[in-house]
């Protein structure tokens, strides 16, 4: 498979690389589609400080190149879109947010529910209404949720629920989700103040992986030559075995790239998270958390690394991201 030479950075889509090195841009995504659109054309703002500041910043590698854009003050909303859409009221809750967040009118998500915002203290529900006459679970609802969280982690601290969380309504999320644990909310949020998170794939380059393991093992090599050009019934205990082989080797060399990826970023991250691979290719796969006074020496060390990297395996940096790797579920009451 084709390799690039050095990261690729990206927001949730894929880029590609050439020899130059891509500024990784973390300008908001917005999210959802503007109530009234049908073809999803029309986009609306994520949640966010109810300061009117600019979002987005300076890529710092191409010059005159901004990402992000200007956003004005929205109004808040308490009430959720029932009324107006005609709608249960059941809450579909998406995750937690500082009070004094807004949302744009108009931002939909799961099931094309307005989402608004429940308060309670100084934190609040990122909520849209919902009709509970089919199971969860599409395609389309599964990217609405994601989409929301992401574009929100990108503007202000979220706790993101997992998918398909429904309350009753906005009362029982007051009672029952925010009241029960605000301040519990409330540090994690304070803990996330300035900070995201950030999901770093590594994939090797299959041909490079295979032509080190075969160099570094004789007898793999002496296999391959073997079933080259043999029929594969003819030869079918010695490729199982081949595979094996290969298979344990990448594994190997897939834990000392994770751990020579977590050293060179470690140093620079508030925490990381080795996650599990996806797919058998992968070099590593680690999820990080950043905070934004580190964000330039962060970028510098996983340049490095992509340079170091160039042509074995290719790099993707993910994000900002919902921190799912870094909270936990709240507490049960005694």
């Amino acid at each position: 498979m084709p390799g690039s030479t050095g990261k690729t950075a990206t927001t949730g889509s894929e880029q590609t690389t050439g020899s130059e090195q891509t500024a990784r841009k973390p300008a908001r995504r917005t999210t959802g589609r503007t109530a009234g659109e049908a073809d999803g054309k029309t986009t609306a703002k994520p949640a966010r400080k109810a300061t009117g500041k600019t979002s987005g910043k300076t890529s710092g590698k191409t010059a005159g190149e901004t990402t992000g854009e200007t956003t004005g003050k929205a109004a808040p909303s308490r009430s959720g879109g029932a009324a107006r859409r005609g709608r249960t009221g059941y809450a579909y809750v998406y995750g937690i947010v500082p009070a004094d967040v807004e949302t744009e009118p108009g931002t939909l998500g799961v099931d094309d529910g307005e989402v608004t915002l429940v308060r309670h203290g100084e934190i609040a529900a990122l909520v849209s209404d919902i009709v509970l006459d089919r199971p969860l679970g599409r395609p389309d609802d599964l990217l609405a949720h994601e989409q929301l969280l992401d574009a929100t982690a990108a503007e202000v601290p979220v706790l993101p629920f997992r998918f398909g969380a429904v309350m009753t309504g906005p009362k029982e999320v007051v009672e029952e989700l925010l009241a029960p644990h605000h301040d519990e909310f409330l540090a994690a949020l304070d803990d996330l103040e300035g900070r995201a998170e950030y999901v770093i794939k590594g994939r090797y380059v299959e041909s490079v992986v295979i032509r080190e393991v075969l160099d570094e093992n004789p007898e793999a090599e002496r296999l391959r030559e073997e079933v080259r050009g043999q029929p594969e019934e003819a030869t079918w205990d010695a490729r199982i075995r081949l595979g094996q082989m290969i298979g344990e080797a990448v594994a190997a060399k897939r834990d000392a790239d994770t751990q020579e990826l977590v050293a060179a970023v470690a140093p620079l991250c508030v925490a990381v998270s080795v996650r599990e691979p996806t797919h058998e290719q992968d070099a590593a796969h680690v999820a990080v958390l950043v905070d934004e006074e580190q964000q330039d020496e962060f970028d510098e060390a996983l340049d490095d690394l992509g340079d170091r990297w160039a042509g074995r395996i290719d790099l993707r940096l993910l994000g900002p991201l919902a921190p799912y790797d870094f909270v936990a579920a709240p507490r049960s009451e005694e």
